[in-house]
């Protein structure tokens, strides 16, 4: 029988918004991380029958197909092609999902998955109002009162009020959010001083390193940022994820193709789902799509040894947490995107990337990845450790 498995996986540093990573252009930085994925797995780029590339504001810099547009920079084969996709915040996680599917189904042999996003460059939302609103009048009509269906408002669906109505489902208090956020820099932080992203990070010129960690934060700090969501809310840009630019890319193929080629593969891709929920809360559907990913798989929560659940916001892990009952120590243990942040479309690929780095050095068979994304999605993927 077919399967999915990972024979490399590698990403960029995240650049801080106008930070080191500003300079370089989109199209570069996604072509810079195939040929590392390239170098460092051994592989002949003109094995790799598709790149599939998460992008999320397809425009301006990250328009006309950027995935193709990758693969030429990357000094690749003309005869490699390439793709780019959008499920918003989890584009390169699907990436990840399509090339393991199109592997497994026999269409192709191997194939690469990865994400970018130049938040700086090409800031959130600017592909949003250039031609007309993106919602339809039956949409419109669908969610009326909602807030932002005002007029020809572009985007109603706000997810820092989601974050808010997430907060007061659940019942979290400013003071679990600050301290949440607290700990994700100091376990970035921590994991960075030690060395622990050093195998899974390739240099961008001469940044080395997430540039989005804060080591002087504190509580004190945090609790005196305003909420911009809600006058009286819980959410700040402190326990809000980063704007960051950022890439990623992960080399999928099957066992068999790995031992004829002779690489030794990393992990198996066990389980991938999707799920919708909500999308005006728009930030829960990690929780039906670590179900729907559990059940699936034939596993329980406590089977799973670490969990990466994007951290676009504070609220939303510790909803998940709430809900899932899983083991607050195996959640995201190298910090997540309020510490290291959040470049949209490579935030799938990242976090499988550093997800993976971390089953491999502390011996784990089960991980566990899901991420919120616009319009009230998330895809959930298990993966085994080989």
């Amino acid at each position: 029988m077919r399967d999915a498995v990972i024979i490399g996986a590698v990403r960029t540093p995240v650049g801080r918004r106008n930070g080191g990573l500003s300079g370089v252009h989109p199209v570069d930085l996604a072509g810079q991380i195939l040929q590392d994925l390239g170098d460092r797995t051994g592989f002949d780029p003109a094995d790799v029958e598709d790149v599939i590339l998460g992008c999320v504001s397809q425009t301006g810099e990250q328009s006309w197909n950027i995935g193709r547009n990758a693969v030429l920079a990357a000094g690749w084969p003309e005869t490699v092609p390439g793709t780019t996709l959008d499920r918003q915040c989890g584009s390169s996680q699907q990436a990840v999902h399509f090339a393991a599917a199109t592997v497994l189904s026999g269409q192709a042999d191997f194939v690469v998955a990865a994400g970018v996003e130049s938040m700086s460059r090409v800031p959130m939302g600017s592909s949003v109002g250039e031609l007309g609103v993106p919602y339809g009048p039956e949409l419109r009509t669908r969610y009326a009162g909602v807030d932002g269906f005002a007029g020809d408002a572009p985007v109603p669906f706000n997810q820092g009020v989601g974050a808010e109505m997430i907060a007061a489902r659940w019942g979290l208090t400013r003071a679990q959010l600050d301290e949440y956020a607290l700990a994700s820099h100091h376990k970035a932080a921590a994991a960075s001083d030690g060395g622990l992203f050093a195998a899974e990070i390739a240099p961008v010129g001469d940044v080395y390193a997430d540039e989005g960690i804060r080591r002087e934060t504190s509580l004190e700090k945090l609790g005196q940022l305003a909420t911009p969501f809600k006058a009286d809310g819980v959410v700040t840009a402190g326990t809000a994820s980063q704007i960051s630019d950022g890439a990623a890319a992960i080399a999928v193929t099957t066992s068999a193709w790995a031992a004829e080629h002779g690489y030794a593969p990393l992990a198996r891709i066990h389980t991938a789902v999707v799920a919708a929920d909500d999308p005006v809360i728009m930030l829960t559907a990690p929780i039906p799509a670590t179900a729907k990913a559990l059940k699936r798989a034939g596993l329980s929560i406590g089977d799973i040894g670490a969990y990466e659940v994007n951290e676009a916001f504070a609220p939303v892990p510790l909803a998940w947490l709430a809900e899932t009952g899983a083991d607050p120590a195996r959640l995201n243990p190298r910090g997540g995107a309020i510490a290291l942040g959040h470049p949209l479309g490579a935030s799938g690929a990242r976090l499988m990337t550093t997800l993976l780095h971390h089953m491999r050095d502390n011996g784990i068979r089960y991980g566990l990845q899901t991420m919120c994304e616009g319009g009230g999605m998330a895809n959930a993927t298990i993966i085994e450790l080989l």
